[in-house]
């Protein structure tokens, strides 16, 4: 296997890393150096050649091949068998029904988020359980890591240059879990979108950070998401998000479940009571004017349908805390994007 790119010789694993901080190809954390040996591992186990364009950037006019896309996966402290998956969320980045350049480029701060489902997500250990969003699973640290060396290193999406975060936020770093399909009250998020239970599909989403609510009174679907409901209903703002995810962890789980409802009864239920008065968004700036009487009378909902809340079942099994999660954009703006991963 040829590999293309150039090389450079150093005398030890410092200088390597070095290198590349000199350089400017890391995150601000040390990276794995990417030896010949370890790139070709990658690639291999993606059942990639080198110059296979996974992805091109049409804003940018940037081609993203296999081998560079592996040795960012290298240097993100992947192991090779993550591969297919890191490939396949490459080729979700270029749909145009993801939009790269605005969600990358936006003063907003969003990150990618990324959802893995199918028995791929349980043989690579990708978390979907306690500390969801939090560090010690290398395959949800490394593998979401890969993706942003990527748009770094590859795309140009650089702090301060393209990406022009006012804030940003550490999914930024890496944003990536599993379903916990084998709890879920629900048919596998990635059924929704068209996928048999026994294929593996990642799902990407341009979002910002998780918001956090806890609820330990309700024993009814209503009452947990009346909770959801009352701290979603402030994002309403003045250009309307075009998606959320909503991720329930266990003990909200077994609630939905006993309930008997389905993924499209939370939909409804949450979008028909986020909606809020016009009148209280123009109260508290979040559009402009002053509050009319018929201001009062009209509503605005926080998503254009219901099937734009994605509903997901994760987390631990223990607490009462779920979240919810607000993805960039107005309406038209950037859409989640599902994609097959196809092993070698």
């Amino acid at each position: 296997m040829e590999l293309k790119s150039r090389r450079h010789t150093v005398s030890d694993i410092g200088g390597a890393i070095e290198l590349c901080y000199t350089n400017g190809w890391t995150d601000g954390l040390p990276v794995i150096p990417p030896t010949a040996e370890r790139i070709t591992a990658m690639l291999e186990a993606g059942g990639l050649e080198p110059d296979h364009e996974l992805a091109f950037i049409e804003n940018r006019q940037v081609s993203v091949t296999a081998e560079k896309v592996a040795i960012n996966a290298v240097m993100a402290g992947c192991k090779a068998e993550y591969m297919p998956v890191i490939a396949a969320t490459v080729e979700a980045l270029a749909e145009p029904q993801y939009g790269y350049h605005g969600p990358a480029t936006s003063t907003g701060g969003a990150a990618v988020f990324m959802l893995v489902n199918g028995p791929i997500a349980r043989a690579l250990d990708i978390n979907a359980g306690d500390n969801l969003f939090g560090p010690g699973w290398r395959a949800n640290a490394t593998i979401g890591r890969a993706v942003r060396l990527v748009m770094r290193n590859v795309i140009g999406t650089l702090p301060g240059e393209l990406d022009r975060s006012s804030l940003g936020h550490a999914g930024k770093y890496t944003y990536c879990i599993a379903e916990n399909e084998i709890d879920s009250p629900w048919p596998a998020f990635h059924t929704t979108r068209g996928f048999r239970p026994e294929q593996n599909a990642v799902t990407i989403f341009a979002a910002y950070a998780p918001h956090q609510y806890s609820n330990r009174l309700s024993a009814t679907p209503e009452g947990v998401l009346d909770t959801a409901c009352a701290h979603m209903k402030i994002s309403a703002g003045s250009a309307r998000q075009p998606q959320y995810a909503m991720v329930f962890a266990g003990e909200h789980q077994e609630i939905f479940s006993k309930a008997g409802w389905a993924r499209e009864d939370v939909q409804r239920y949450v979008f028909e009571n986020t909606r809020v008065p016009v009148a209280e968004l123009k109260r508290i700036n979040m559009l402009p004017g002053d509050a009319t009487a018929e201001d009062e009378r009209t509503t605005y909902s926080l998503v254009e349908r219901p099937q734009d809340l994605l509903v997901i079942a994760a987390g631990g099994k223990a607490g009462v805390q779920s979240a919810f999660i607000p993805g960039w954009g107005s309406k038209a703006g950037s859409q989640s994007v599902t994609r097959e991963i196809r092993a070698s």
